[in-house]
C-alpha cells in the first residue's frame, strides 16, 4: 500500500500536529506501507529533504501554513500520478488546500482520509462558541472526504449534527508508543536538584493557560526543592520567562530529541495541562504513559481520557481548582503513585500507538476494498 501523507514537520514551534504526522508515518512504514510525505517548508529551510518527501511552499503567519503558493496543486497532482499512490491522508489543518484536496484526489481515483484535529470546548464561553463555529465551517469540507478521523464520540456527534455523513466519521483516538513512553529510572531530577517535579509540555500560547499554572504553583510557596518544568515554546515564551523566572521554575524550550523528552518525563511526579481548548493532547498521553499523576481541564477529549485515572478541573474555575489539585497531590505521595499507575494503565489499554495504527490501516483497507 502506498499512502500520500499531507502533514506537518517541525519548524520554529513544536506541536501535536508535528508529532501526529511523525508517529503515524513511522508506524505505517513499520507495517510495510510506503509513505509519500507532503509538507510545507520555507524556501531557506536547510533541512535535508528525506526520500519520499515533497516540500511545498506557502504563505505562513505565526509559523502556521495558511495559503499554499501558486503551482502547489500541480506539483501535488504530478507527484500523486508519478508515485502511483493508493490512498491519501490529510492531517488538518494543512492549508487552504484542505478544501480542494478531496476533488484533486478523486479526479485521480484516489480515496482520501482526513484527521480533524481542531480543538473543541462544550462551554458557552468565547472559546466554546468559537470552536463550534469552526466545526460548522469545516463540516462542509469534511463531508467531501471519504473518511474522517476524530478522537471521540462527542466530536462525531457534533460533526454529524453539522451534516458530515455519519458513516464517514471514524473514532480513532491519538496514541503514544507505550514501549518508549513508560516509567523508568531517570537522572533528570538529580540534574535539576529537585525533590518533586511538576511538568507542563506543549505550546506556550494564550489558550494553554501556562501563566495561570505558574502563578498557581508559585502561590503555593513550596520549598525550593519543589520545582516546575515547562517544556515547549510559543507566542508567550519570552513573556512567561520574564514574568515567572525563579529558581524553582525551569524553561527547557522546545525539546526535539525524543530520548531527551522521555528523560524529562520519566522524572516527573505531576503532569498538568490547563488548556482552555483541546482536541486530544498527545503530550497528555505521553505524560500519563510515563506514570505521572495527571491534572487536566475538562475540555476536548482530555476529561474522557482522564476519567477515573486523574484529576479533571473546571476551566471556568481554573486557578482555585488547580491550587487544590496541586496541594492534594503534593501532600499525598501515595495518591500520586496510585493515579500515576492508573494513568499508565489507561494509556496502555486505550491509547497505544499500536492500536491507533491498526485501526487506521483497517480504515484504509476498507476504503480501498469498497472503491471509495
Amino acid at each position: 500500500m502506498k499512502v500520500a501523507w499531507f502533514g506537518h514537520r517541525t519548524r520554529n514551534r513544536g506541536n501535536g500536529l508535528v508529532m501526529y504526522s511523525k508517529q503515524l508515518r513511522e508506524g505505517l512504514e513499520a507495517r510495510g506501507a510506503q509513505v509519500v510525505f507532503f509538507y510545507h517548508g520555507p524556501k531557506r529551510d536547510r533541512t535535508e529533504l528525506q526520500p519520499g518527501s515533497t516540500k511545498l511552499r506557502s504563505f505562513s503567519l505565526w509559523d502556521h501554513d495558511l495559503i499554499s503558493l501558486p503551482g502547489t496543486k500541480r506539483l501535488i497532482e504530478r507527484t500523486l500520478k508519478d508515485e502511483e499512490v493508493d490512498i491519501a491522508h490529510v492531517s488538518l489543518s494543512f492549508s487552504h488546500l484542505d478544501f480542494s484536496l478531496p476533488h484533486l484526489c478523486h479526479s485521480l481515483g484516489i480515496p482520501v482520509v482526513a484527521t480533524f484535529h481542531v480543538p473543541y470546548d462544550r462551554r458557552s464561553s468565547l472559546w466554546g462558541v468559537g470552536s463550534r463555529l469552526l466545526y460548522r465551517v469545516w463540516s462542509t469540507a469534511l463531508a467531501r472526504y471519504d473518511g474522517v478521523v476524530i478522537f471521540s464520540q462527542e466530536q462525531k456527534d457534533i460533526l454529524a449534527a453539522y451534516g458530515v455523513p455519519d458513516e464517514r466519521l471514524h473514532v480513532i483516538p491519538n496514541g503514544v508508543d507505550t514501549d518508549v513512553f513508560r516509567p523508568a529510572a531517570s537522572t533528570y531530577r538529580e540534574e535539576v536538584e529537585a525533590k518533586l517535579l511538576v511538568l507542563y509540555c506543549g505550546r506556550l500560547d494564550p489558550e494553554k493557560n501556562v501563566g495561570t499554572l505558574l502563578q498557581t504553583f508559585l502561590g503555593l510557596e513550596l520549598p525550593p526543592s519543589h520545582k516546575i518544568v515547562i517544556v515547549g515554546n510559543g507566542l508567550e515564551y519570552d513573556l512567561l520567562r520574564s514574568r515567572f523566572g525563579r529558581e524553582n521554575v525551569i524553561f527547557t524550550g522546545l525539546v526535539r530529541d525524543k530520548d531527551e523528552l522521555v528523560h524529562v518525563l520519566r522524572a516527573g511526579d505531576i503532569f498538568v495541562l490547563p488548556s482552555n481548548v483541546e482536541g486530544l493532547s498527545i503530550a497528555l498521553l505521553e505524560g500519563m504513559a510515563c506514570g505521572m499523576a495527571t491534572v487536566a481541564t475538562d475540555v476536548g477529549c482530555d476529561a474522557e481520557v482522564l476519567s477515573g485515572a486523574g484529576i479533571v478541573v473546571d476551566p471556568d474555575h481554573l486557578a482555585s481548582q488547580l491550587n487544590l489539585a496541586l496541594r492534594v497531590l503534593i501532600e499525598h505521595p501515595e495518591l500520586r503513585r496510585s493515579l500515576g499507575e492508573k494513568a499508565r494503565q489507561r494509556v496502555t489499554t486505550r491509547y497505544s500507538l499500536h492500536r491507533n495504527i491498526d485501526s487506521l490501516t483497517e480504515l484504509y483497507q476498507q476504503l480501498l476494498a469498497t472503491g471509495n
